[in-house]
């Protein structure tokens, strides 16, 4: 019986061809195309990433839609907080969807992801609906803590948040890198926080702690430029985040590209499950201010917002990708966007119609399946009915 040959090679327009043959001919082609990344900065690693990227077309759909989504989901929420519709603290994510959609693609939905409060976009990409964001951050019973958590603290299955102290979240993440390993299931926790966190004490203590124990925790500083009202060159001695774990390796990747981010993550997915953890900058920048109390124009100019949109948006370089790589077409795109419009709209109108939790419910949750005979003071009837 003769050996299976398989030959591949590039066709003009972008397609990846596979032939085989056994006994016979069989022939299939996969629609596929390149990208080069920008060349990834690399600390304590003799070698990063690949720097040419192999995308498909369901990829390449995939992540423009959930990139758009994010995009247009947080437009949204915007607009009911301006409406005053969402209340209290509401940190947007637009300007950093391709960190969130290209770690996401490059781990299983059984690794786990911690991130600090600017998450909606995280909470959306490990499998939240848009309602279940916007509902949640309109506090209604819809959202996916029942409209409890609001915009800083949102969860899903292997998701811890969403998390409220600037920079606590690092050390929660070695953590649960640590539950990984002691249960020996090939699993990682991606630890997210931005560059005004990355002077906290308590990230350094987490660098230690995870280098010390080879735990399998990639650490991300998604530095958007700003803490607050603070540019990084102001706040920060070394705004070379990617070298701050010292005896940490690290490495710097354009967080403004999908693709890039995905093969980084995917780098540093397999180094961390070999040697331990590993530190990653991606370099990305925010749309909005802080927060929805802050303009976002006291401490950089609208100039310069308006460049960053259109020189280095994530999802207007990728759209331009995937057309010229002939695998999407101008009218996908817009088929796209306009299903992504209308989901999220009507997303929107179900999250300001939806029942409130009753008052009750303040006291529930507290525990997970608690005794029959415990007591938890205001969910015991004869207390609740006494305060009435």
């Amino acid at each position: 019986m003769s050996a299976l040959r398989v030959l591949c090679f590039r066709a003009p327009a972008n397609f990846a061809w596979t032939f085989g043959a056994i006994h016979g001919c069989h022939f299939s082609t996969v629609p596929e195309a390149s990208h080069n990344v920008m060349p990834y900065k690399l600390h304590r690693l003799d070698q990063g990433p690949n720097t040419t990227v192999t995308y498909n077309r369901e990829e390449a759909l995939k992540y423009y839609r959930q990139m758009r989504t994010i995009r247009v989901m947080e437009t949204t929420a915007s607009n009911l907080y301006k409406s005053k519709i969402i209340r209290g603290f509401c940190h947007l994510y637009s300007g950093q969807e391709a960190i969130a959609v290209g770690m996401e693609a490059a781990i299983t939905p059984e690794d786990s992801v911690i991130t600090a409060y600017r998450a909606h976009g995280w909470t959306y990409v490990r499998g939240v609906s848009v309602l279940g964001v916007l509902a949640e951050l309109t506090g209604r019973k819809s959202g996916c803590a029942n409209g409890k958590g609001g915009s800083m603290h949102m969860y899903a299955k292997n998701f811890y948040g969403g998390n409220g102290i600037v920079g606590a979240q690092v050390p929660l993440g070695a953590g649960i890198a640590f539950a990984h390993k002691y249960k020996n299931d090939n699993n990682v926790c991606i630890a997210l926080y931005g560059d005004g966190a990355a002077n906290q004490g308590q990230l350094f203590e987490a660098y230690n702690m995870a280098k010390l124990w080879n735990l399998p925790c990639i650490f991300v500083c998604e530095n958007n430029g700003f803490g607050m009202g603070t540019s990084a060159a102001r706040a920060s001695a070394s705004t070379s985040y990617y070298t701050r774990g010292d005896y940490v390796p690290g490495l710097w990747v354009d967080g403004m590209d999908v693709l890039g981010v995905k093969e980084a993550t995917r780098f540093a997915k397999d180094y961390v499950l070999k040697n331990g953890p590993i530190l990653i900058e991606a370099a990305t920048y925010r749309y909005h201010g802080h927060s929805m109390s802050d303009p976002g124009t006291s401490y950089r100019t609208r100039e310069e917002i308006q460049e960053v949109r259109q020189t280095r948006d994530p999802i207007g370089k990728f759209k331009e990708v995937i057309t010229k790589s002939g695998l999407v077409t101008e009218a996908e795109i817009k088929k796209i966007e306009e299903d992504i419009k209308k989901e999220v709209g009507d997303a929107a109108e179900l999250s300001k119609t939806d029942a409130e939790l009753p008052v009750e419910e303040l006291y529930s949750h507290i525990y997970v399946n608690p005794p029959a005979d415990m007591k938890v003071r205001g969910c015991d009837d004869s207390i609740w009915a006494a305060t009435k």
